[in-house]
């Protein structure tokens, strides 16, 4: 984290890590005991996840096998399209389920931050494995509208209607309200993947009632809509935290304005705040303090304030005394 042309000032830099998701009020460097009840509760948390992960994936892997199967069997491009979709989702669990587990991985000498960018990595695999899914989906139901074929459509709604069951309980193991986006995405899959499966099922019972089998890959297009609609934010969000964009609901403006109001600050240079996971920001600036350095007492106290104010777990702050003979290099906001 230090910059060079600085390394030679003691004292200068001071890094705190705030690795508690969700606000929570427990900081290792400041109470020890709270520290080792916050790591036994994020391993907790991690088992649970662990658990839910694999009941689900090995319910949605299941559901798909059989649901594949059943569509070709009653020729229902609708049910071959959401065991398409279902399995993309397998992937994103896995892929997400992965994540969980190599974010919990001790940093090394060779990565300091440990593993935690790999949940970034997931979220933007799961995205891009959906939208190849969707191609292929929306392809073979354009075909199907020129080329219609008869459908058993008392096995589409049995089969479906066991996907709304599988789709829902595995989105009650996942749960709602947990601040990593793999397992809000993996969560919103599971619920969107009811909602299709809920369309199969009236598709089916179109069929049944009217004999019109367009109905079936008319619903295959709508499952293709779906899933790009759901995927492009999360595309969209994964793709900027890769690149290391400011998490969404934190206003930089804002964070350089409270640094800037700091007793005995001067001027605050080179900001940066990026994810460093799916659940943890982090932030590095410069501070011009003429006076000196404030002590560790006040750095902790900003880390504190910018923890609670702006979710920012992660926090590395230089002091400079603002010397016109050494001046920082990167002063200029589009140095980096």
């Amino acid at each position: 984290m230090a910059d060079a042309p600085h390394a030679h000032r003691p004292n200068q830099y001071h890094d705190h890590d705030h690795d508690h998701p969700g606000g929570d009020a427990a900081h290792g460097h400041e109470h020890h005991g709270h520290d080792d009840h916050s790591h036994g509760h994020h391993h907790a948390l991690g088992d649970k996840l662990g658990v839910a992960f694999a009941l689900s994936t090995a319910l949605n892997l299941g559901f798909v096998v059989v649901e594949g199967v059943f569509g070709f069997l009653s020729h229902s491009m609708a049910l071959v399209a959401d065991a398409g979709h279902n399995f993309s989702d397998v992937l994103g669990l896995v892929a997400a389920w992965t994540a969980t587990v190599l974010a919990r991985r001790r940093p090394t000498q060779r990565y300091t931050y440990g593993l935690r960018g790999s949940s970034i990595l997931a979220a933007l695999l799961n995205a891009i494995i959906l939208l190849i899914a969707v191609g292929g989906i929306a392809a073979e139901a354009v075909q199907r509208l020129f080329r219609p074929e008869p459908i058993d459509a008392v096995i589409v709604m049995a089969v479906a209607g066991a996907g709304v069951v599988i789709n829902g309980a595995s989105a009650v193991l996942l749960g709602h309200g947990h601040s990593d986006l793999n397992v809000k995405s993996a969560f919103a899959h599971m619920v969107s993947d009811m909602v299709v499966s809920l369309g199969v099922v009236a598709s089916g019972a179109i069929i049944l009632w009217t004999g019109w089998v367009s109905v079936d890959p008319l619903v295959s297009i709508v499952i293709a809509i779906v899933i790009v609609i759901g995927t492009w934010r999360l595309l969209r969000h994964s793709l900027d935290m890769a690149l290391h964009a400011v998490p969404p609901g934190i206003d930089p403006a804002e964070v350089r304005e409270h640094l800037q109001h700091v007793a005995g600050v001067a001027a605050v240079h080179d900001l940066h705040i990026w994810p460093m996971s799916t659940t943890t920001t982090a932030m590095t600036c410069h501070l011009v303090m003429p006076t000196g350095h404030p002590g560790d007492a006040v750095l902790s106290q900003i880390a504190d304030e910018l923890h609670h104010r702006f979710a920012i777990e992660h926090t590395t702050i230089q002091v400079e005394c603002g010397d016109p003979e050494h001046p920082c290099v990167l002063v200029p906001d589009h140095v980096v």
